[in-house]
């Protein structure tokens, strides 16, 4: 967002009112002055007006997780432990989960306090590819292959589903890549054959992979490369 905008959108602040502080040179963004109406500030932007703070900068913060089995994917729970109880980190009340996981699904898990960078991973345009190794009660056969291609028609939704890429690894094991997040859709795309997924693991979501150090309930923090990622 524009500084200028940002300014504007507080009520104490008229347009004019925000050209003159600028002009006056009044406003720093990250402790440099700035005049620049177009100077674009970010959510953890520190923004100060003389010796007040107008927004407070907290530091971005962005987690991998592997998620274990048995774990919720909440901020709180009464009756099991959440994906948050996990993380050792101060003020894990302004976390939150980029995309969850159901109860018996392990593998990669984001956490952030970046709602912007949340909302790029999870909304439906961005099309990311989730990728999830699986292992199933029956034989996976090649004709799921080309059924989840074409898309599974889910009648609660009264929808199809997008085409899902589904690869062997052996007679009850596949990875599969999805470009979507419905509801238990992995279970309910086996569930047209009338197989039961009994392991669901998800490996990736778009060009990040889970790290292969990380032991079920460990976590560590996203480098910069990483968090370019999206």
């Amino acid at each position: 967002m524009r500084i200028d905008r940002f300014l504007s959108n507080l009520p104490q602040f008229s347009r004019q009112h925000v050209r003159l502080l600028l002009i006056e040179k009044r406003i720093r963004v990250d402790g440099q002055v700035i005049c620049d109406p177009h100077h674009e500030i970010r959510t953890f932007s520190r923004i100060e007006l003389d010796d007040g703070v107008l927004q407070d900068g907290k530091p971005a913060r962005y987690f991998m997780l592997h998620k274990p089995q048995g774990c919720v994917s909440a901020t709180r729970d009464p009756e099991h432990p959440t994906v948050l109880d996990l993380l050792d980190e101060p003020d894990k009340h302004e976390l939150h989960i980029a995309g969850r996981l159901d109860f018996n699904t392990s593998g990669l898990m984001l956490i952030t306090n970046d709602g912007q960078w949340s909302r790029r991973l999870t909304q439906p345009q961005t099309k990311l590819p989730k990728v999830y190794y699986v292992e199933t009660e029956h034989i996976i056969g090649p004709e799921y292959i080309d059924q989840f291609r074409q898309g599974i028609y889910f009648a609660y939704e009264n929808l199809t589903t997008l085409p899902a890429e589904l690869e062997l690894l052996g007679p009850c094991s596949a990875r599969l890549s999805i470009v979507e997040g419905r509801y238990h859709q992995v279970k309910r795309m086996f569930g047209y054959f009338d197989n039961k997924v009994i392991r669901l693991h998800r490996e990736s979501i778009g060009p990040l992979a889970l790290d292969s150090l990380l032991a079920p309930g460990a976590w560590r923090p996203l480098s910069d490369q990483e968090i370019q990622l999206f």
